[in-house]
């Protein structure tokens, strides 16, 4: 089965500079768990998630260090603290947004776009004609093609 014929065409999405505040009233009140982000032409330029604006509620982690004479020495790198304070400190899309999306194609096999969502923790995915933004599949799309599949036996 391909994604086009699950997929929703009907998409929520919003531009670079949509402010943080209208993503979140956004995603309540269209129950959705994510928009994409996309340009004047509609490309997919980002996407921004749930779990991105619950960044701003949660405990930064900052990294640890130790301090040696007169230097200090960063354990582990600072990527993901970096990460997690851009999110933290973001007031519009284009800052909060995940800047390489996961997108799949409306001829995309289901089994794909699933495995896609478990090993990668994508939800939801863009669906991609060239880069134009089609469509959008989530987690919720393959739990409602399941039941329809238990019905139809």
């Amino acid at each position: 089965m391909k994604v086009t014929e699950i997929m929703n065409a009907d998409v929520v999405s919003v531009r670079r500079d949509t402010p943080v505040g209208d993503i979140a009233r956004t995603l309540v009140e269209k129950d959705l768990t994510g928009v994409p982000v996309v340009d004047e032409a509609g490309k997919v330029i980002g996407l921004v998630c749930d779990k991105d604006l619950i960044v701003r509620d949660a405990k930064l982690h900052f990294p640890t260090y130790i301090a040696l004479l007169d230097s200090i020495l960063v354990l582990g790198g600072t990527k993901h603290f970096e990460e997690e304070l851009r999110k933290f400190l973001a007031t519009t899309a284009a800052e909060i947004m995940d800047r390489d999306p996961k997108v799949v194609t409306p001829e995309s096999e289901i089994s794909d776009v699933a495995t896609l969502m478990v090993e990668e923790d994508a939800n939801p995915v863009p669906v991609v004609q060239g880069q134009r933004l089609v469509g959008i599949i989530s987690r919720a799309d393959l739990v409602r093609l399941l039941v329809r599949e238990i019905e139809q036996k």
